[in-house]
């Protein structure tokens, strides 16, 4: 199995461990936001279980909208 980093192009389906650290976070954390439906389901390619990139950059942008817009420390830096 080759490594993420090793590879120049980036594959459109990830494994868990890579969809984990695509996101950036780890794998018990990502399989918890799965489970709630913040990030999507995998899908299954002839048994192998897959995470679409596209569909994790949705998700990703997603959580970004409904951040907080300010930052509150600005304010005190003003």
């Amino acid at each position: 199995r080759l490594e993420m980093q090793t590879k120049s192009w980036a594959p459109r389906g990830l494994r868990a461990p890579d969809a984990a650290a695509y996101v950036g976070i780890g794998r018990s954390k990502f399989f918890e936001l799965v489970e709630e439906g913040r990030l999507p389901k995998p899908v299954k390619i002839d048994g192998c279980v897959v995470w679409d990139r596209f569909a994790l950059d949705a998700a990703f942008d997603a959580f970004n909208d409904t951040q907080i817009k300010s930052n509150p420390w600005d304010e005190l830096c003003r």
